[in-house]
């Protein structure tokens, strides 16, 4: 099997972006079973540095912080690696450690994300204040780190280092350097998976293509602001493999190619699904990209311009877990901008269809006239009371310029309120400009503590790319 077909069996996307974090994670498993054998032979040859005692009969805790799921589901397959071999191993989120628990836990491995440039997760900011923030009595911990991150951002990998470099200072002492990951690369979960093996972790070998591409064809393009100088086309596409089943929050992956790909490497993008299956396609909110030279960014020329209506195309789905919907009827609150609307519209379709009407929508663009996109769906929702409450912010229709945040800084009151009722915040849209000036006026509202206790609860989640 082939290093491309295995990534394209796994379908997980990184932390910080949308590019692939754990396509690799297969190749990582094939050099498991190996990992043990390699272990032992070190421990024969070079003695085992890791001191017997109590502390090596506990549970390995098993600690991740992610912003999109994949550090969850490495830590989570860590877990699995170890527990199938006797070794017993703790699952956990960072947010709900402290430095007593780091202090008894005898050995830990850490799985953690950067997003941005350079932060860590959003539900990781309480456990950065409040633990990262002091010193601890670490020197009975020893530990592993796997940094994911993106080498397009000029702080790689930036929050694993920073954890890396906390817990060395505490005293604790490394099971080995921190290992990190670009984008997913193959020999970085290698080395992972060799250090599992050195700690006896052993699962049998992934094989196969788990989650292939599927066909779909372009079943609509429509644009959706005439006359704007960035336009925004609705695209709809339908499954010719049978039906499709995803989620709220979740992504679609498309390999921008003619026909279905057997294997990758193809270039691909992932865009935020608009649409629930229930409508039998997939609806996306596209934007053109434009460079400075004036041509149009690839995947957004695929979609908008190439791609001949009735073509194939490409498209698996990707689950996106840390976007998903709570299950109850809480209030909701949703702000986006933009192309940011795409994965907020499919929270709405799916609170409308389960009779919860306690949604409050805010909503950024230019220019109301041009850009509002889906104004009748929104104002049919207003009006039949599925929609309990709606603000806009058109930035270019007045003087001086208003934008969502400056929304919510008016409706600082309504906001506390309805988070006093147990509401959720869900923010789609640009990690930059937007995401940041949104926690910031989110921040202002409630109060730094409060905000990072409801990104530990998950009732803060963000999209943003």
């Amino acid at each position: 099997m082939t290093i491309a077909s295995l990534a394209a069996a796994i379908g997980v996307a990184p932390d910080g972006g949308r590019i692939a974090a754990a396509l690799a994670f297969a190749l990582a498993y094939l050099g498991l079973c190996l990992a043990v054998a390699i272990g032992r032979r070190r421990r024969r040859t070079a003695g085992d540095r890791t001191p017997a005692g109590v502390a090596d009969r506990m549970p390995v805790l098993v600690a991740f912080a992610t912003q999109t799921g994949s550090a969850e589901a490495i830590a989570r397959r860590t877990a699995t690696a170890l527990a199938a071999a006797g070794t017993p191993a703790r699952l956990a989120s960072l947010a709900t450690l402290d430095a007593a628990a780091l202090a008894t836990a005898g050995r830990a491995l850490f799985v953690v994300s950067t997003t941005g440039e350079g932060d860590g997760p959003d539900a990781a900011d309480g456990f950065v204040r409040r633990v990262m923030g002091a010193s601890a009595p670490l020197a009975g911990l020893r530990y592993g780190v796997l940094a994911l991150g993106d080498r397009s951002y000029a702080r790689f990998c930036a929050f694993g280092h920073a954890l890396d470099g906390w817990l060395r200072r505490q005293g604790a002492t490394p099971l080995f350097d921190a290992v990190e990951v670009d984008d997913g690369e193959a020999g970085a979960l290698g080395r992972w998976s060799d250090h599992l093996g050195a700690l006896g972790a052993a699962v049998e070998p992934i094989v196969g293509d788990a989650v292939p591409f599927g066909r779909w064809r372009l079943v609509e393009r429509r644009l959706l602001n005439p006359g704007s100088d960035h336009p925004a086309y609705h695209i709809a596409l339908a499954p010719l493999d049978g039906p499709a089943q995803w989620q709220a929050g979740d992504v679609a992956r498309i390999a921008l190619r003619n026909g279905p790909p057997v294997v990758l490497p193809a270039p691909w993008r992932e865009y935020s699904i608009a649409s629930l299956p229930g409508r039998g396609r997939i609806e996306l909110l596209v934007r053109q990209v434009r460079h400075a030279d004036g041509r149009l960014g690839m995947g957004s020329a695929w979609l908008t311009r190439d791609v001949a209506l009735g073509d194939e195309l490409p498209l698996r789905v990707r689950e996106n877990r840390a976007f998903h919907g709570p299950d109850d009827d809480r209030p909701m609150i949703l702000i986006g901008t933009g192309t940011g609307l795409a994965g907020l519209r499919a929270h709405l379709h799916a609170r409308v269809a389960a009779g919860h009407c306690r949604n409050w929508l805010v909503f950024g663009e230019r220019s109301a006239a041009q850009d509002w996109f889906h104004r009748d769906e929104i104002m049919a929702w207003r009006a039949g009371g599925a929609l309990a409450r709606l603000d806009v912010a058109f930035s270019r229709d007045q003087v001086p310029r208003i934008y969502v945040q400056h929304r919510l800084a008016d409706r600082a009151e309504e906001l506390r309120r309805r988070v006093d009722d147990g509401a959720a915040i869900y923010v789609c849209g640009g990690m930059v400009g937007m995401a940041p000036a949104v926690t910031d006026a989110l921040r202002a509202a409630l109060g730094e503590t409060r905000l990072e206790a409801l990104a530990a609860a998950g009732r803060y989640r963000r999209d943003v790319y």
